[in-house]
């Protein structure tokens, strides 16, 4: 991922969290829920926890999306193509199983008006294959939609499906190419399914780097 992407995404972050919106609630209900779990798993004696297990490995991390969604205002095209950011996070219990939460807003370029953003969180397995860590998820969440023009903004509960994988750059830095198919419930002339692809980078907290801070 380039500079000047990672710098709008950040951007993109930093503004949202400064200010009483949905993501920000969000954002630190899911850095509450994980240094809750993080402190009950290091509260435990650590030789209870098994050798095979990589107990406390969360990121944090940003990126580009891209996708398509069947949106059909006017009948003049099948799908719509979607731009936008992403923001994720995700906290492994063990070596396979952990949760994710997700943060996607998306604009079609056939419409500057429009956008769809959705809020996501929910079960995560993975596996270990070296620097590579494919995974799958499954998300519930709320989606928020700005029609065309302004005429509406309108939310719905969203259930989704993906996967991908991260891969160990550096000890501290996870590069991420992950594909996520949503589902938004109750959508009128039928449920939206958009397909969003994400690229991005996270900061990555090792296991005995949380163990190193819950010491002090």
């Amino acid at each position: 991922m380039n500079r000047s992407l990672q710098t709008r995404a950040m951007h993109t972050l930093g503004r949202d969290l400064r200010q009483p919106t949905p993501l920000r609630r969000f954002f630190w209900g899911v850095a509450l829920a994980a240094g809750t779990v993080l402190a009950g798993s290091t509260a435990a004696p650590a030789q209870s926890l098994p050798t095979a297990t990589r107990a406390g490995d969360l990121q944090f991390g940003a990126g580009f999306a891209q996708g398509s969604s069947d949106y059909n205002q006017n009948l003049s095209y099948n799908r719509m193509t979607l731009k936008g950011e992403a923001i994720y996070a995700a906290f492994d219990f063990n070596s396979h199983f952990g949760f994710e939460a997700d943060f996607h807003q998306t604009r079609p370029s056939e419409d500057s008006t429009a956008y769809q953003r959705i809020y996501e969180i929910g079960p995560r397995l993975h596996w270990n294959y070296g620097r590579f860590i494919p995974y799958g998820k499954f998300l519930v969440g709320r989606g928020v939609f700005n029609y065309p023009g302004n005429i509406a903004n309108l939310a719905y509960n969203t259930t989704s499906y993906g996967g991908g994988v991260d891969y160990n750059l550096t000890s501290i830095l996870n590069l991420r190419a992950d594909y996520e198919y949503q589902n938004w419930l109750g959508f009128p002339l039928g449920t939206l399914h958009p397909g969003v692809v994400t690229i991005g980078v996270a900061y990555h907290f090792r296991q005995s780097r949380l163990n190193e801070s819950s010491k002090r």
